[in-house]
């Protein structure tokens, strides 16, 4: 796992408005459409990536079937990648390409690629690989409790 301050993820967070998010599912049991729905809770604008669903309407935005599909009109200050580690490096490139306002890379929990994170760093691009932003989120901003529960529906009391 890489070690990233939380004054460094915070900061990540806090520059980002537009969140494209790469491997989208309109399934609602899918973590990309939770965390994708989640961002859109606390007002990013996430544009959803999936070829196999281009055209669509999912969470108020059209989904795009690549990130050379966003329109140029739209700033995409994140690319949040839920995808094979060995499919990033291709996305990556195409995101350095294709959104001109491009900050920061993240690849989700379970994904690092190191060519992909070497190439959007000598970008000037801000790389965070095997996180979640919507756990980083809550983490930071008091909303995990203990376990990543905070329903008080659970109790260990006897």
């Amino acid at each position: 796992m890489h070690d990233y301050s939380d004054a460094f993820l915070a900061q990540t967070l806090k520059m980002v408005r537009t969140v494209a998010v790469v491997g989208f599912s309109p399934n609602p049991v899918r973590p990309s459409y939770f965390v994708a729905r989640y961002l859109g809770l606390k007002g990013y604008r996430v544009i959803p990536v999936n070829p196999g669903h281009a055209g669509e309407v999912a969470l108020g935005e059209t989904v795009r079937a690549s990130l050379s599909d966003i329109p140029k009109d739209i700033p995409v200050d994140m690319v949040d990648i839920f995808r094979r580690s060995d499919a990033v490096l291709p996305i990556v490139e195409e995101a350095i390409a294709a959104l001109p306002r491009l900050k920061v890379v993240w690849m989700q929990i379970g994904v690092e690629n190191a060519e992909a994170a070497a190439l959007a760093d000598a970008r000037g691009l801000r790389v965070v690989q095997d996180r979640c932003p919507k756990i980083e989120y809550q983490r930071l901003y008091g909303e995990l409790r203990m376990g990543g529960f905070s329903t008080g529906v659970i109790s260990s009391k006897l």
